[in-house]
């Protein structure tokens, strides 16, 4: 649900007149000092201290930085600028489904029947979604729609070449490197394609900024470590099936977006694809 408010927060931030990369700018800026935490915490570990990093891995932590929470966070605020958050969330959920296709392509996997029909289902709803959206919002929904499927695409990449990272560098220490990396190209984004007077926003930006950066960044990841530990990744994924759900309701009752017969239709069909995807073989993570 803190992942869910994410969308919500960006739009309201959208209100007072900023745009994208001063709204992840200052999610990015709040964010760092908890992501440094994160990466000393981490660091301190004996699995850490018995495999330290080497050049190569730290450029590969740099390139995962750049994919998985730069760009992919960057064209997902670009998207909410001209969609609704609860479309936006459907295109995100797409992501195992993403990965399987990616994986198809790049190192030939073949896809069980089971779950080409479970993401054939998934991409019914979030057509059906999106297709009654460009019916009121225009041509704005195309390219929103878009950016946003560029971010899931990122974060799809993201995940296949973080794999064999993740066992030996270890999660939390992988993600704290990594969005360190994130943050400081949103900081040098702001910086050379903004004059500095552009950081000088309403109070209220602030605010939302932070707790972007707190209750919508950085707690969803340590909740979810410690909901893995406890429960593993596959009923933590099937957990996370309320973030759809969780976004429509507070698109509803924070930024009144609509609601109808075809939003919950095409979230049905989303929500039923991918759960239908995470029963037939292994489990990808799902994200912001």
């Amino acid at each position: 649900m803190a992942f869910s408010g994410k969308a919500i927060i960006v739009k309201l931030s959208y209100l007072h007149g900023v745009d994208a990369v001063t709204v992840i700018m200052y999610r990015m800026l709040f964010a760092l000092p908890f992501f440094i935490a994160m990466a000393w915490w981490a660091s301190r570990q004996p699995h850490a201290l018995a495999n330290p990093l080497s050049r190569r891995d730290l450029l590969a932590i740099g390139g995962l930085g750049l994919l998985g929470y730069y760009l992919a966070s960057f064209l997902d605020f670009l998207g909410l600028q001209t969609i609704t958050a609860s479309l936006e969330r459907l295109i995100i959920y797409l992501n195992p489904t993403l990965v399987m296709l990616l994986s198809a392509l790049m190192y030939k996997h073949r896809i069980q029947p089971m779950r080409a029909l479970a993401m054939a289902i998934s991409y019914a709803g979030v057509l059906l979604v999106f297709a009654h959206e460009v019916s009121f919002s225009g041509a704005g929904v195309v390219l929103g729609s878009a950016y946003v499927l560029a971010s899931a695409l990122a974060y799809a990449f993201y995940l296949m070449f973080s794999g064999q990272m993740v066992k030996r560098i270890g999660a939390l220490r992988l993600v704290g490197l990594a969005s360190i990396v994130a943050c400081v190209c949103c900081l040098l984004q702001f910086v050379i394609l903004r004059p500095l007077s552009d950081a000088l926003v309403q109070p209220q930006v602030l605010l939302l900024a932070l707790l972007n950066a707190t209750v919508c960044t950085v707690a969803p990841v340590v909740f979810i470590m410690l909901g893995i530990e406890r429960i593993g990744a596959s009923l933590t994924a099937q957990v996370g099936m309320v973030g759809p759900m969780s976004t429509i309701t507070l698109g509803v009752l924070v930024l009144g977006e609509p609601v109808n017969m075809w939003i919950v239709l095409g979230t049905v069909l989303v929500l039923s694809g991918v759960y239908m995807a995470s029963q037939t073989g292994e489990k990808h993570g799902l994200r912001h």
